[in-house]
């Protein structure tokens, strides 16, 4: 396995740019995932990794070695795709040993090979059978083998659960989560399923526009959202956000209450602010203190529910495990703890 650095990377189709000055080190044996929404960049990212596409400016570094020039078959990477890429014609097996084949690879080693990784991911009963008669999970299981087998620098992931319904992915998380504890391999995963991305990475690249956002382990986005795009993005359901003045030395909604929080010294009197804070944080208060808001909608998870609010005509969310909830009607009151709460200033940018 292998370390992957990253350096001023910039992608342009023309006039477009599409990434701009990416800066990232992936130590051996990280399991990174790339997450933002559609369009931001991600996808881009990994294939210029892959060397499926060209580099416009920076440099990227395998190993210690520059392989901007390189062409894919050399980097020594291997890619699982969102739509599997196996060969009809061949059943399991042949789909799992043809790069090697193509190498020339003794049998026995292609045969070893191919039998350890079919071990680790449950498809020793299936290496007969052609990708038409499996499961969309059991193809993707083969697409994740084929790569196995290689023993790479590093694994590229593209996306590889897209396709699968509700069930499978989450099987699928924990199958490819075994995979990366089991083999220690570098690896990079393109999402948009922050979900995803919380329970499979050691660290999250949040990426917005072609620019990276943040950078951390996923309870450090989650707990410490650098700007408002990843207080937004990372997290279900996902942040509140209320505009607030610093007047006084405290926050006040637009109707001059007062919001109790921690406000760096250096704010500037008269500021204008986010306030942002998670549905989860909010505490539903039963002896007549916070605020009050009324109830829109509510939405029941089995888990939990899902309280759609409106406070001052700020909609906000509030998610609970008191199913006495479901009874609401009209309006109940809320309060924002000191605790939980975000400030961003009027750039988006994090301050508290």
């Amino acid at each position: 396995m292998a370390s992957i650095e990253i350096e001023k990377l910039e992608k342009s189709y023309g006039h477009v740019s599409v990434l701009h000055g990416i800066d990232l080190d992936i130590r051996d044996g990280e399991f990174i995932v790339l997450v933002g929404p559609s369009g931001c960049g991600k996808s881009t990212l990994l294939r210029m990794i892959a060397g499926l596409e060209g580099v416009s400016k920076g440099e990227i570094r395998i190993a210690g070695n520059r392989v901007n020039d390189l062409h894919p078959k050399d980097r020594d990477l291997a890619m699982v795709f969102q739509s599997y890429a196996l060969y009809p014609h061949m059943n399991v097996a042949g789909n799992m040993s043809y790069s090697l084949r193509l190498r020339k690879m003794a049998k026995e080693k292609i045969g070893a090979a191919v039998a350890g990784a079919a071990a680790k991911l449950g498809l020793e009963s299936l290496l007969e059978r052609r990708p038409k008669a499996l499961s969309g999970g059991q193809r993707q299981r083969v697409a994740m083998g084929r790569a196995i087998v290689r023993q790479p620098k590093a694994f590229l992931f593209d996306e590889p659960l897209s396709n699968l319904d509700a069930r499978l992915r989450e099987q699928m998380r924990a199958e490819i989560k075994k995979m990366h504890a089991d083999l220690k391999a570098t690896s990079i995963y393109v999402t948009h399923d922050q979900i995803e991305a919380m329970t499979l990475a050691d660290r999250i690249v949040a990426m917005h526009a072609g620019v990276v956002q943040q950078v951390g382990s996923p309870l450090d986005l989650y707990d410490r959202p650098a700007n408002l795009f990843v207080a937004g993005f990372i997290g279900s359901p996902g942040m509140n956000f209320l505009d607030v003045t610093y007047s006084g030395g405290a926050l006040r909604l637009k109707d001059g209450s007062q919001i109790e929080a921690s406000v760096p010294g250096s704010t500037p009197e008269g500021s204008s602010l986010t306030l942002g804070i998670r549905p989860e944080h909010v505490v539903i208060t039963n002896d007549g203190s916070g605020r009050r808001a009324l109830v829109e909608l509510i939405e029941p998870t089995g888990f939990g529910i899902i309280l759609h609010l409106s406070l001052h005509g700020i909609a906000f969310k509030v998610f609970t495990l008191d199913r006495q909830a479901l009874a609401v009607t009209g309006s109940i009151m809320v309060a924002f703890p000191a605790e939980h709460i975000h400030l961003f200033d009027d750039e988006g940018r994090r301050i508290g």
